[in-house]
């Protein structure tokens, strides 16, 4: 990419509104109701203590490699080809550029969801007239993009400041029509209650939080543009752990407002049902209204990190030199093309999908914890060869935090559940093969320990085919 401008270079408050921005957008208007379908309140708890933990660990990871590495200045895709070559990256780039493209698709979803409300022919998001004006919507933001990174960065940082105004408000709400003793029959959640339920409940909200936390990683992706380098790291970290408060107090203080199975019935977006459980119809419909300016903007910030991503990886022989193509804006044209194309056909195909929001809600946490578990094991690496840290104790510190971020992102993974991980293997193995095709062409042979992960792919995407042609396994 061309050399960044003083003009273009991004502030601090512009840093961590991409990754507030990222963070806070379709998920969090879902959280009453997706976890109330799952849990209750102890295990709701337990689901932000083991994502607050293990996300705070990767913020830090990405602080510390933003300190560590400045000259890889590429962010996620960066770090997994340093670490551990060429495939690897790849996988990483891949992975968090699909998850991307799922991730807008989710938002374009639940816009639609939720002027479906109010508006009966667009249905949950994905009648025909719903794609067709998402699909619009989809067209305008491209051609807003290819204006100039600068200028999409400010519209931007306007939106995650509009978008906290309504959250506030809801938050205070909460508090205002908090009842004790409702709150208390949803402790459990389930019946019988008990530790031994506790677990399976819990698991089934771990992948809906790594989606709210998806973007963490949102300053590192664009750390060539920013002012001052240290600045990354501060944005990463501040900006997670104001988005954690706000979860916590969003999901929690609504099991204070209706009893669970009444939250779980909520339509999507579930928060300005419990706002108008709250204040009447005018406080869901001002949330609706706080929902579209969110979405829009994490419509946004999606479709930057997008297209920045998969033009990185060209710019590094991880793709097509053609993908490295950039307008006199300095945008990433040629990636934004491809990236608006493929969310085009997730568009078109969630017509097919049973429950399309959750789908690409959980779709997208099972693509991105792949690079966040390439860059955790990066950071591990690091780590473990003593590169990190100047003395012992922080080296030592340093080490506990990479192997926390390191099992955590392998713990997600697994937790999703095989569905997730087949699925995911189908959408990696066109990327893997293309560049396989690639690294020939350039007389670049896989390592044995790529070609086993390639195969292993290909396998799962196999026995993922299978399934659907036999109904075992639906979108």
């Amino acid at each position: 990419m061309t050399s960044a401008t003083g003009s273009r270079k991004l502030s601090l408050l512009e840093l961590t509104a991409l990754v507030v921005g990222s963070m806070i957008g379709s998920g969090i208007f879902a959280l009453p109701s997706a976890f109330a379908a799952n849990t209750g309140v102890y295990g709701a708890l337990l689901a932000w203590l083991i994502a607050g933990t293990g996300m705070l660990m990767l913020a830090f990871v990405f602080q510390s490699l933003s300190r560590l590495k400045p000259e890889l200045d590429t962010g996620i895709y960066a770090y997994a080809k340093a670490g551990f070559g060429d495939y690897a990256g790849l996988l990483s780039a891949v992975g968090y550029w699909l998850g991307c493209c799922l991730a807008d698709v989710a938002c374009l979803i639940l816009i639609k969801a939720t002027l479906g409300q109010y508006f009966p022919a667009l249905g949950d998001g994905t009648t025909v007239l719903a794609i067709l004006s998402a699909s619009l919507l989809l067209w305008a933001f491209h051609f807003l993009i290819l204006r100039g990174i600068k200028e999409a960065a400010l519209i931007n940082t306007i939106a995650t400041v509009a978008k906290l105004v309504p959250l506030a408000v809801f938050i205070v709400f909460l508090f205002i029509g908090f009842r004790a003793d409702i709150f208390a029959l949803n402790l459990w959640g389930f019946e019988p209650p008990g530790a031994s339920t506790l677990w399976e409940q819990t698991r089934g909200t771990l992948l809906l939080t790594v989606f709210v936390f998806v973007g963490i990683e949102g300053a590192s992706v664009y750390s060539r543009y920013a002012r001052r380098r240290e600045d990354v790291g501060i944005a990463t970290v501040a900006g997670f752990l104001g988005v954690l408060c706000l979860l916590v107090m969003v999901t929690i203080l609504s099991y204070g407002v209706l009893l669970r199975p009444d939250l779980a019935a909520l339509a999507t977006p579930s928060m300005a049902g419990v706002m108008q459980a709250i204040a009447g119809r005018w406080g869901g419909l001002f949330i609706s209204i706080g929902l579209l300016v969110s979405v829009l903007g994490n419509y946004l910030s999606w479709s930057l990190l997008a297209a920045e991503v998969l033009h990185s990886a060209a710019l590094n022989d991880a793709m097509p030199r053609s993908l490295a193509r950039e307008n006199r804006a300095g945008v990433p044209s040629a990636a934004l093309w491809l990236t608006n194309g493929v969310i085009q056909a997730f568009l078109l195909v969630s017509w097919f999908a049973d429950y399309a929001f959750t789908l690409a809600l959980k779709m997208t946490s099972a693509m991105t914890l792949v690079p966040y578990l390439l860059v955790a094991a990066y950071q591990l690496k690091l780590s473990l060869g003593g590169a990190d840290a100047p003395d012992a104790a922080a080296h030592a510190r340093m080490r506990w935090i990479a192997a926390i971020a390191t099992l955590y992102a392998a713990a997600m993974l697994l937790a999703g559940g095989s569905r997730y991980l087949l699925l995911s293997a189908v959408l990696y193995v066109p990327g893997s093969i293309l560049f396989w095709r690639w690294q020939r062409q350039r007389g670049i042979a896989f390592r044995p320990g790529e070609r086993v992960v390639l195969v292993v792919l290909c396998v799962m995407a196999v026995v993922a085919l299978v399934g659907f042609g036999s109904g075992r396994l639906r979108l």
